[in-house]
């Protein structure tokens, strides 16, 4: 596979991407009063970083896919607040607050699945009613709102972190690990969800070997998954979507890790589209299912699966592979971006705050009863 690592340049200077042990690549961060981020959408041939210089730019940045993945759409989400706010020429809190609901709308028209979008943004309201409620200035919000947004990305990291801990206990000494789309440190702030599990498992000395799916018709498994594994020296093979079953039923995956984009107050996990099959032939083998996910990822207002909003993207993503064509003209496409696990195929859900089993009503009221605490306490 041939990389091409392209710096991004700031006010004139070209700076190469950094690297940290186990993939902390800076999937989105600040530089220079600009939001920063991989495109993921030209990966793995070049790696080539987008400079946002306002909020609209975020906006389109999570909406074409350069950043994607839960959680990291959050982030990304309350930096393009942020920057927003900081672009502001309001002087008064009354135009002040017009132009955060406007911003904040228009972030939240982005991708309507990733719950953490709505999370982060809710996260940023707070920080904003909280200011203005005591008085401050314009200048003192925008500075609030700045540390809010990076509360929320090193909160993140913090999280997946402690995710990857609670998740490696689940992971055998010796383990083949099938994993779908991508859930790692690109759909994160860094380190990643499923794959943080994998990565605190192989930090731990576990010996582990990774089938990544591939993931039509976005390829994040393909392009995304094998790209971080590789480069963390994980050993990882790519299947094609419909290999799973044989891979099983020949006996070459232990357990399946997978990420969320929303979880319901049952249990039921929206995420990427082909989760779902991949739970039934799990359930059909014998072998287990987790699914790791930030605590912000749960849903308690949406009692189950069926309330859970489904993205449908774009056509050409199915009916194009870069610039081909492969469909004929004139066939109707379909290109949900997401399905729905029922909970009765979820063996358990790992967050940072621990590790949720059946009945599900009742594990993951409690896990978010121990982050709301937790939070009043601080």
């Amino acid at each position: 596979m041939c990389l091409v690592r392209a710096g991004f340049r700031l006010r004139g200077r070209l700076e190469p991407p950094r690297y940290n042990r186990m993939h902390m690549l800076p999937t989105i961060e600040w530089k220079d009063d600009c939001v920063v981020m991989i495109d993921q959408r030209k990966l793995p041939s070049k790696e080539i970083y987008v400079t946002c210089r306002t909020a609209p730019e975020v906006a389109k940045a999570i909406k074409t896919m350069v950043i994607r993945g839960a959680p990291a759409i959050g982030v990304a989400a309350a930096m393009g607040i942020a920057l927003g706010m900081r672009r502001s020429r309001a002087t008064g809190t009354k135009q002040f607050a017009t132009e955060f609901q406007k911003t904040c709308d228009l972030m939240a028209a982005t991708r309507p699945t990733a719950v953490n979008l709505f999370w982060a943004i809710d996260r940023m309201k707070q920080t904003f009613a909280a200011a203005v409620q005591a008085g401050r200035s314009v200048d003192d919000i925008r500075q609030r709102l700045d540390e809010e947004a990076t509360r929320i990305h090193d909160d993140d990291v913090a999280s997946c972190r402690a995710m990857g801990a609670h998740g490696a206990t689940l992971v055998p000494e010796t383990a083949r690990i099938l994993t779908h789309c991508n859930a790692g440190a690109l759909a994160t702030a860094g380190y990643g969800t499923a794959l943080g599990v994998i990565r605190a498992a192989v930090e731990q000395g576990k010996h582990v070997a990774v089938l990544a799916d591939e993931t039509r018709p976005f390829l994040q498994g393909a392009r995304l998954t094998a790209w971080e594994l590789v480069k963390d020296g994980i050993d990882t093979t790519v299947i094609t979507d419909n290999m799973a079953a044989s891979m099983m039923r020949l006996g070459h995956v232990d357990l399946v890790v997978v990420g969320a984009d929303r979880i319901a107050a049952n249990g039921d996990v929206a995420n990427k589209i082909g989760t779902y099959g991949v739970a039934v032939l799990a359930r059909a083998h014998g072998i287990p299912f987790y699914v790791a996910a930030p605590i912000s990822t749960i849903d308690l207002e949406t009692p189950d699966g069926s309330r859970i909003p489904i993205e449908e993207r774009n056509d050409r993503e199915v009916t194009h592979v870069g610039p081909v064509r492969v469909t004929p003209e004139g066939a109707r496409i379909r290109n949900p971006a997401f399905d729905v696990t029922p909970a009765r195929f979820v063996t358990a859900i790992i967050t940072e705050r621990g590790i949720a089993r059946p009945s599900y009503e009742v594990s993951l009221a409690e896990l978010c009863r121990s982050r709301t605490e937790t939070a009043i306490r601080t």
